[in-house]
């Protein structure tokens, strides 16, 4: 899975949760002096503005005082959407019988992007069934993002 250099995790989550929503993870995409610093959250009423608002707001000051990223950015607080990211091993759990697209970090068989029907996690190791019926196994280290596929 992605891995969060900075430890933010452990930094950022009581000061999310204690707002009052769930931190599902942390993107940071760097990018010279327009670097970024995306905070998904959510809740399980669904997340409003004003709750970013107030988790950016948390995140932010701490953030400042902190100074756990050299350097500049930008931080986004947002709810994770309709293709929630996945971030965690709970959350190949959590989602299991849902449409999902993976991207490695390195190719398997010749392959980095896999999408399928998520069958959850054994032995770090995620299990999609793809569209043809065939099970994937993707070792959980080395997969590089993971998205829910929206069922519109």
């Amino acid at each position: 899975m992605r891995d969060d250099p900075f430890k933010l995790r452990d930094l950022l989550e009581p000061a999310v949760t204690a707002v009052g929503c769930e931190l599902v993870g942390i993107e940071y995409l760097p990018s010279g002096k327009q670097s970024l610093l995306r905070v998904y959250i959510d809740k399980p009423d669904g997340v409003s503005v004003d709750d970013c608002s107030a988790v950016s707001y948390q995140v932010s000051g701490l953030l400042d005082v902190e100074d756990p990223v050299p350097g500049h950015y930008t931080l986004e607080v947002s709810s994770p959407g309709l293709d929630r990211p996945l971030f965690q091993a709970r959350d190949f759990e959590r989602f299991a019988g849902q449409q999902v697209k993976i991207r490695m970090r390195f190719p398997i068989e010749g392959q980095r992007n896999f999408r399928g029907l998520l069958q959850g996690l054994q032995e770090q190791q995620v299990v999609i069934e793809e569209q043809d019926g065939k099970r994937v196994n993707l070792p959980l280290d080395q997969v590089e993002q993971a998205r829910l596929v929206p069922d519109l």
